[in-house]
């Protein structure tokens, strides 16, 4: 299957994709790893030796131009996936039904419960018992897509935004991998 991962931060979710490729866990042609402004997720992309892209908001007139930009970078990759492995923006519609059943996201919940920016933060507010990890594509809504895998992760007694949301980025990163790999077997690449 040939992927392209978009990241906006620190990368660990496209390190784990890099790393089950290496390993030959996952059969994945990475054609690219791209995002909206320099990260350390570049970095991994550059050190593994996979070509990089970078396309920032700010370089373009607006968000319809940022968008088109995007849309037209990912359809010359020819990607049978777009992963989004912390990429931290919202696409347009028109990109997304350019894509559709193609572009994976992870959320840092058990969608549909607290869906946006702070699922973590929302779950503790709340004070559930047991929060966790979605893997599912990616549709015009925020977080509103098509559910493909989830996995729990429980809150214990002091725990803290930081500490749950570490606990769950370990769940997150092998529930992507595990996705990835059901979707090449079920044919989307």
């Amino acid at each position: 299957m040939r992927i392209v991962v978009m990241v906006s931060g620190s990368g660990t979710n496209l390190q784990s994709i890099l790393d089950a490729a290496e390993a030959g866990l996952l059969e994945a042609d990475i054609a690219a790893v791209g995002a909206d402004q320099e990260c350390q997720g570049l970095e991994r992309a550059r050190r593994a030796g996979i070509r990089t892209f970078v396309l920032a908001p700010g370089d373009h007139s607006d968000r319809e131009a940022w968008n088109r930009a995007l849309e037209e970078r990912l359809a010359g990759l020819e990607p049978d996936c777009i992963v989004f492995a912390g990429f931290m923006r919202i696409v347009d519609a028109r990109l997304v039904e350019r894509f559709e059943r193609r572009i994976v996201n992870t959320h840092p919940s058990l969608l549909p419960a607290f869906p946006g920016a702070h699922g973590v933060r929302d779950a503790l507010a709340y004070g559930v018992r047991i929060t966790g990890v979605t893997v599912h594509f990616v549709d015009s809504g925020v977080d509103t897509g098509p559910i493909l895998e989830q996995a729990a992760v429980p809150v214990v007694e002091g725990d803290t935004e930081g500490t749950l949301h570490e606990r769950i980025k370990v769940q997150e990163r092998s529930l992507l991998v595990t996705t990835i790999k059901k979707l090449s077997a079920a044919g989307l690449g």
